[in-house]
C-alpha cells in the first residue's frame, strides 16, 4: 500500500509555475518595447536621410516633364505620369548602349579595385604590424593618401598621367592616359588603388592587433613555417575584419564618380560610371530619366550587397556561427597539431 501525498501546504507555488510562461512573455513584451523606444530615434533619422531620399527618387523617375501647346492650344506646364517609360527607355537604343557600357565600367572598376586593393592592403597591414623602428612614420606615409580628398587625389593623379608627366618620363614612351581608352581606364584603376589601398590596410591592421603574440610563438615552437602560419592562422583570425573592409569598399567603388570624372573627363566611354551617367542626365534637366539611373544603381548597389552578406559574409554577420567560431587558442591548437602531422 502507498500512502497518498500529501497536499501542498503552499497552494499558490503552483500557480506560482503556471504564471511563469506567462510572467516571462510579459518580460519578453516590455524587453521588445524599450529595444523598440531605443532604438527609433535612430530609425527616424535614418529614414530621413536615407529613406525618404530613396523614396523621392523612385517618385521621381515616374513622371516626365511636359512643354509645349495641348490640343486647345494651351501652354503646357509641370510633370505628366510617365509610369516605368523612363526604366524602359533605359535598356533600349542609343540610351541602352550607354547604360550597358557605364554598368560594365562600373562593375570592371569595382571588382579590379577591390581585388587589388585587398592584396596591397593586406600587405601594408603585415609591414605596419611587423615593424618596430619608425613605427609611427611608417604608418602615417602609408595612411596618408586615405587622407587626401579624392578631387585632390584626381588632380594630382592628373599631373603624374599628362602626356609630359612623370608616368610617361619613368617609362619612356609617350601614352595619352587621360583621354580615352584602356590607358584612362588603367589610370583610373591606379588611381583609385593608391588612394583606398591604405583604407582596407587600417582595418587589416586593427584584425592583427588582436591576435595573441603567444599563438605565433606556440606555432613556431611545433613547427609551423611563416607560410602556415599566414595561411592557417593569421588568414582565418582576420577573416572578419576583411569581409567587412571588402564590403565598404565593394559599396564605396560601385558609385564611384568623383574620380574618373575629374582624372579623365565627362562623356568618356572607358571611364564613364552609373554615378556619372545619373549625373549627366541631371546636370541636363532631364531629371526623371536620372532619377531611373539612380534607383537601377541603389538595387544594383542592395544586390551586391545582399549577396556578399549572404554568401560571403554569412559567418561574420550571423549570430549562431559566431558563437561556433574558434577562439585564438583553438585555431592555434588545430593548426599546430596539422604541422606536427
Amino acid at each position: 500500500m502507498t500512502t497518498p501525498a500529501a497536499p501542498s501546504s503552499n497552494p499558490s507555488a503552483s500557480s506560482h509555475e503556471k504564471l511563469l510562461p506567462a510572467e516571462k512573455r510579459n518580460r519578453k513584451r516590455g524587453t521588445g518595447s524599450l529595444a523598440i523606444l531605443l532604438v527609433s530615434p535612430a530609425a527616424a533619422v535614418l529614414g530621413l536621410v536615407a529613406g525618404y531620399p530613396i523614396l523621392a527618387a523612385f517618385r521621381e523617375s515616374l513622371f516626365a516633364a511636359q512643354s509645349g501647346l495641348d490640343s486647345s492650344g494651351f501652354v503646357q506646364d509641370g510633370e505628366r505620369f510617365a509610369g516605368l517609360d523612363h526604366y524602359l527607355d533605359i535598356f533600349r537604343g542609343q540610351a541602352g548602349e550607354r547604360f550597358w557600357n557605364a554598368f560594365a565600367n562600373t562593375t570592371m572598376f569595382t571588382f579590379t579595385t577591390v581585388l587589388v586593393e585587398v592584396l596591397l592592403g593586406i600587405a601594408m597591414a603585415l609591414v605596419m604590424h611587423k615593424v618596430v623602428r619608425g613605427r609611427g612614420i611608417v604608418r602615417a606615409s602609408i595612411l596618408v593618401p586615405w587622407a587626401i580628398p579624392t578631387v585632390v587625389s584626381a588632380l594630382l593623379w592628373q599631373w603624374i598621367f599628362q602626356a609630359d608627366g612623370v608616368a610617361n618620363a619613368v617609362l619612356g614612351h609617350e601614352i595619352l592616359w587621360t583621354t580615352d581608352g584602356i590607358a584612362s581606364q588603367l589610370a583610373v584603376i591606379v588611381a583609385d588603388t593608391w588612394k583606398t589601398a591604405p583604407f582596407v590596410a587600417l582595418l587589416v591592421l586593427a584584425g592583427l592587433q588582436l591576435i595573441p603574440a603567444e599563438v605565433y610563438e606556440a606555432a613556431r615552437v611545433d613547427g609551423a613555417s611563416a607560410w602556415q602560419q599566414f595561411t592557417r592562422l593569421t588568414m582565418p583570425l582576420i577573416r572578419p575584419v576583411l569581409l567587412v573592409a571588402v564590403l565598404f569598399r565593394l559599396l564605396d567603388a560601385l558609385r564611384m564618380f568623383d574620380l574618373p570624372y575629374v582624372l579623365v573627363g565627362a562623356h568618356k566611354n572607358s571611364v564613364e560610371t552609373l554615378s556619372m551617367l545619373a549625373y549627366d542626365e541631371a546636370a541636363n534637366t532631364r531629371y526623371g530619366p536620372a532619377a531611373a539611373y539612380s534607383v537601377v544603381l541603389f538595387f544594383y548597389v542592395a544586390a551586391v550587397a545582399f549577396v556578399f552578406v549572404r554568401i560571403l559574409g554569412a559567418e561574420v554577420f550571423s549570430t549562431e556561427s559566431a558563437s561556433k567560431q574558434k577562439t585564438p587558442r583553438e585555431e592555434e591548437r588545430r593548426i599546430t597539431t596539422g604541422a606536427t602531422a
